[in-house]
């Protein structure tokens, strides 16, 4: 029996990495229909709560379908506790959602990155539902590319500012060796102040 690896399979390339004072979400911004160049400027960084995001990849009407789910169920979860959910909850939610449809599966699978009452943290979320904590990881197509830049660049205990620029130039560099990845980068960082979307222009200045 031959166990397919989905971090490697699904074309395109996210990467999430643990900093001391946040986390730091990156990915490219094509998708692929097959050989068609289906889009230059698909997004795949979302907003969950204040504090939690997810990057995505797989089917972009699946992926979508969760991230709408994920931010409905987080909502629903603040008002009924008064809290909000935390990155933990937010993944085994996740985890979940993609388990329950084993049989007839979401095409798709996440980086859950935030902080929260526990500090920064990272989850990888398989399209069969499996759930493992990370410090730094690269899922995709372009993912070995990507993390022999990773790898090379991460320092634990790093600040957001130090690592920002090693997952971006870790994309960047996914995109020069792999077809299923392209066009643009984005990039996002978690602190505990709040999720920061980087400009065009401040991917430029940090690549």
């Amino acid at each position: 029996m031959v166990k397919l690896d989905w971090r490697k399979l699904t074309g395109t390339t996210t990467v999430g990495v643990v900093c001391k004072d946040g986390v730091v979400l990156a990915a490219d911004t094509r998708a692929t229909a097959g050989y068609l160049l289906a889009s230059k400027r698909a997004r795949k960084l979302y907003e969950i709560t204040e504090r939690i995001a997810v990057t995505t990849a797989g089917g972009v009407g699946d992926v979508q379908a969760l991230v709408k789910l994920l931010r409905a169920e987080a909502s629903l979860y603040a008002v009924r506790e008064g809290v909000p959910l935390s990155v933990t909850g937010v993944a085994k939610m996740a985890s979940n959602l993609l388990h329950s449809q084993f049989l007839l599966p979401y095409l798709a699978h996440l980086l859950v990155g935030g902080v929260d009452g526990e500090g920064p943290r990272l989850y990888f979320v398989g399209m069969e539902g499996t759930l493992t904590e990370e410090k730094m990881v690269a899922t995709g197509s372009g993912s070995p590319v990507a993390y022999g830049v990773l790898e090379s660049g991460y320092k634990e205990g790093a600040k957001v500012k130090e690592i920002l620029p090693v997952a971006i130039r870790a994309v960047k560099t996914a995109m020069k060796r792999d077809v299923a990845t392209g066009n643009e980068v984005e990039a996002m960082a978690i602190r505990e102040s709040g999720i920061q979307l980087l400009s065009p222009e401040e991917i430029l200045k940090l690549s």
